[in-house]
């Protein structure tokens, strides 16, 4: 039996892995902001770096495999209690935080000698090769116009970097760092949106966007088999190389610097 920690894991793709994995036998803690508490179920305002921290710290020592799909679109600017723009700070920064916190469980995962099991791995659910770049000096949009897609293509470049940055700041460890770009997936992104526009984006999406339960296969393959890179991209299912301005070594380090200050 394996553990499996899902952020996210109530809502959309993240809901969709952890009834997969209960299903099949396995451990699965799902962490979000609104849950109905219940066994390995927590909740946890990921948008704020102290309590993203208590959570990695009420984790497992032994983890085995870690998503990291928490997510949520934000039509307007939203400054969270510390101060911190909220789609950088659930999108990216909860992001990095708990990869580089729970790293030590995950390595875990693998170096049991009583009973090791498969090849421990982070799966980050996000954009690759999608970003737009980073305004270095702008990183969380507080000077500029706020615009919703700006916002979020910032954050998907962000988890790239994030993925390039762990892979050359651990490079002995035995965990795998996935990037992985689901492509449009109906995973309730109306309700983000009040009148009109949450019914016209409720359409758009039953017309335009896979169901979840299309999407969570791919996923669940890359989980139960994880690639032996210790960096690897998909979109949909299909591999992407991990090079270019995407994953710029020296963006990277400078961003989880950027990262740490902050936290």
């Amino acid at each position: 039996m394996r553990t499996i920690v899902v952020t996210g894991g109530t809502h959309g793709i993240g809901e969709g892995l952890v009834r997969h994995y209960r299903a099949a036998g396995h451990r699965v803690i799902a962490a979000g902001s609104t849950v109905t508490p219940g066994p390995d179920t927590l909740r946890a305002d990921l948008s704020s770096p102290a309590a993203t921290l208590r959570l990695a710290a009420a984790l497992p020592d032994r983890i085995d495999a870690l998503v990291l799909a928490a997510f949520r679109y934000a039509p307007t600017r939203v400054s969270t209690a510390e101060g911190l723009e909220r789609t950088f700070a659930l999108y990216v920064l909860s992001r990095f935080l708990l990869a580089e916190a729970l790293l030590p469980s995950l390595e875990r995962g693998e170096d049991s000698a009583i009973a090791p099991g498969p090849t421990p791995m982070i799966i980050n659910l996000c954009g690759t090769g999608a970003g737009r770049g980073l305004d270095w000096s702008d990183l969380q949009l507080a000077r500029t116009r706020y615009r919703p897609m700006t916002a979020v293509l910032r954050g998907a470049h962000a988890n790239d970097l994030l993925g390039a940055a762990f892979a050359q700041k651990h490079p002995e460890a035995r965990t795998r760092y996935v990037l992985y770009n689901p492509g449009m997936v109906d995973t309730g992104l109306e309700r983000a949106f009040r009148g009109p526009a949450r019914l016209l984006v409720a359409a758009a999406s039953r017309v335009l966007a896979a169901p979840v339960s299309r999407a969570v296969p791919p996923i669940t393959r890359l989980i139960d088999s994880p690639p032996p890179a210790p960096l690897s991209a998909f979109r949909a299912g299909r591999p992407l190389p991990t090079t270019g301005p995407t994953f710029d070594p020296p963006s990277a380090l400078r961003l989880t610097a950027l990262l740490r200050n902050l936290a």
